[in-house]
This record gives C-alpha cells, structure tokens and sequence, in this order.
C-alpha cells in the first residue's frame, strides 16, 4: 500500500494540464487462458488443457488471489470513485468455473464501490459451452455475456482455429438468448475463402437469434500470429468493403443501430464499458497484461501488468504487478483521444474533449479544420462526428491529429 501511496503522490503533483474532472472508471479483468491458441490471435492468451497441461487443473483460486491482491494494491489509485462497468476479458473467461466468477465478483464488490445497476460482461465461447454454465454465470452476477461465435460455417471455424462447431455455436447462443437480457455476438468477416454468399449466411443465421448486440470484426494478419508466418488467402479489399456494406445492410432491417465501426445495437443494449473506451473515459485493468488508462488532476497515465500469468501471479502477491507506467505526452492527447472518438458514429462533444485531456480547443482546431475542408468530419452545436467519408476512411481521419 505504501508503494501505491507514493505513486498516487507521484502522479498528483502540479503538471500541465488542468482537467476539471474525473472521467468515468470501469474495470477490466483479464482470465488469459484458453483451450487453444487461435492462429489469427495476438491478445495475451495461454494454451491451457488437457494435452497442454496434463494432469494439472486450471488454478482458478491462486490466480483469484493474485486478481484480489493486485485489486488491493491499486485501490490508493481510484480511492472513492464509483466503477460503472466490469469487463471479464481473455483468453476464455469461460473456462473459470462460475463458482470462480462468483468469488470474482465478490471480491470486487467488498472492494470497490461498483454502482447497483453496473454493467458486467464475461467473453464466453461456444467450445467452452454446457447445458445450464450461462444461468450459472448470470447467477453469479453476470449481466451480459459476450460469445465469439465468429463464424457458423464448420470450414471457416476450422480454417480459423476454432475449437467449436456450427451446432455448438447454436446450441450456445440459443442458451444465451434465454439466460439474459442483454448479450453480444461475436462475428467475423473476409474469412479465408469466404465468399459474400457465406457472409451473409453468418449474418443472416446471426440474426435469427435476435441478438441485442452484435460486434463485427474483419479478419486482420496481425504480426506474431501463425497467420502472420502462414498467410491464408483472404478476400481482396473490394470483396470485403461489399460484405461489410451487406452486413450494415441486412443489421438495419433487424433494427441494429451500427453506433461504433465494429459495434451494431438495438436501442438501449450498446455496451456501456466499450463506450467508455472509446468516450475516453478511465479503466482499471487487473490480470496478466491487463492495460489502464487513469485520470489525475493534471495529467494521464497508462498502466501495463506482467503478461506472463505466473509471473503476474508472483508479482501481484507481493505487491506490485504493474511492470510499466508512464504519464501520456500532453503532445500526444489528442491523437489518443481522437484513435478513440473518431470510432463512434455520432462523435463527440468538444467540450468533453476539453474535460477528459485537461487542453484547450485551440490544440485541435487546426486538424478540425483541414478534417472539415476533406470531408471527412461534421461539426455543428458543439459536437464533431465523422462524415461517411470519414467513417471509411477512419485512418486518414485520425492522423490529422499526431503530432507534428
């Protein structure tokens, strides 16, 4: 605690900036393993099975008493704010018993002053799935469950790595249809040898569920990744523009609003944590690798966890799992902030951007004004949104604000 205290000494001393508030806090909390490596993924996920670990058993408890420790040690950072949102991340939260989130939970509540209506996701996929485990979840203090369905097509499951099939990914989202009120679906597009006929068969077979919410994903070779050394064959960038174009299509007519470039919903079902991240607001990530972005009077500062789960595990019992914090750049807050923003279709007030980087109007209104001469933004009333031009061309869009 008193490594934690002078760290909060640290980052409140006098700085730059001037923010006039604090943004709003979630929590996000990283389970990192899962049943198999996906070849396309490059998040903090760990193999953990049968034929990877035999004759060992997840360790649900050590690592939730490494979780409760690492919770702990933070508190001095977010002392007294009220957290909106609980996202469980992964891996494959799904694995932990729901006897396992259930104490997760509870450790979070005894600790944290969490708000009585509190958004709280779990990632779950289908390969994980059993006859009555989402119920459990919900009992547990789950409110919205969030599966990686990303294709009902068997050959492009298994072309992705994927350890379920179509009928469990049916069988699953069916039994999240009734267990909540609110959940997410997963999906991928310009999947190897995907053509739009097979898209829009995902998509329609998606729909037919009446999901609330729906995350859509392109298929991108990120570097590290078995796809990175063995490139499948993708569909060319126009095939995928069209698929993309039908799924925005054939989601309007189910009444799904795409309010995010990834992110479709019916009204009142967008996911508040992710909107907190994109609104720029502040999360408290705990788990191996887990990331933070904090608040203070005068300035902003990411966090970065041990990524190695017994490592983490070590570090966080002793203490201090954060192996990199760094205060962002006043130089760089409106890039970071505008990677963010610039994602939501109906964009964001000015004035927030003043509260939640602590500037001034006048350290953008040069990139406002070469985005608005290019099309690519609308500003009116105080509020910037991108224009359609804009949301196709996000990239372009954000780098008018790096600095020079």
């Amino acid at each position: 605690m008193n490594a934690a205290s002078d760290r909060l000494k640290h980052w409140m001393r006098p700085g730059t900036l001037q923010l006039q508030g604090l943004p709003p806090l979630s929590l996000y909390i990283h389970l990192p393993w899962c049943l198999k490596k996906c070849p396309y993924c490059d998040f903090n996920s760990h193999e953990w099975s049968a034929t990877s670990q035999p004759g060992q058993a997840l360790p649900e408890q050590a690592y939730l008493d490494a979780l409760r420790a690492d919770l702990e040690a933070a508190l001095p950072l977010i002392w007294g704010r009220a957290v909106h949102s609980v996202f469980i991340g992964g891996g494959t939260p799904s694995l932990f018993s729901p006897e396992a989130i259930d104490r997760l939970l509870g450790d979070v509540r005894a600790l944290l002053r969490l708000d009585a209506d509190a958004e709280i996701t779990l990632e779950a996929n289908p390969g994980t799935f059993e006859k009555d485990r989402f119920r459990a979840f919900r009992q547990a203090g789950v409110t919205r469950l969030s599966i990686g369905v990303q294709s009902f097509n068997d050959a492009h499951l298994k072309a992705l790595g994927r350890v379920h099939d179509r009928a469990q990914a049916i069988a699953a989202v069916e039994e999240a249809a009734q267990a909540f009120d609110t959940f997410n679906l997963d999906i991928m597009y310009a999947l190897p040898g995907q053509t739009l006929a097979q898209c829009e068969e995902d998509i329609r077979t998606a729909l037919s569920f009446q999901p609330p919410h729906i995350s859509i994903y392109h298929l991108t070779i990120e570097p590290n990744t078995v796809f990175a050394k063995f490139p499948p064959q993708v569909p060319q960038d126009d095939d995928a523009y069209a698929m993309l174009d039908r799924i925005t299509e054939l989601t309007a007519v189910q009444g799904l609003e795409r309010y995010e470039v990834s992110a479709y919903a019916r009204a009142g079902h967008r996911c508040w944590h992710n909107l907190n991240y994109w609104q720029f607001g502040d999360y408290l990530g705990i788990g191996a690798g887990a990331h933070s972005k904090l608040s203070f009077a005068h300035r902003v500062v990411r966090q970065v966890r041990a990524r190695e789960p017994r490592l983490y595990m070590d570090k966080a019992r002793a203490g201090d799992a954060v192996v990199s914090a760094e205060e962002v750049a006043r130089r760089d807050l409106p890039f970071e902030y505008m990677l963010n923003a610039l994602r939501l279709r109906h964009g964001f007030e000015l004035q927030q951007f003043m509260d939640r980087t602590g500037l001034p109007l006048s350290s953008i209104q040069g990139a406002l004004d070469r985005a608005v001469q290019q099309g690519l933004i609308e500003s009116a009333g105080g509020v910037v949104a991108p224009t359609e031009r804009g949301f196709d061309f996000l990239s372009d869009l954000q780098g008018l604000f790096l600095a020079d």
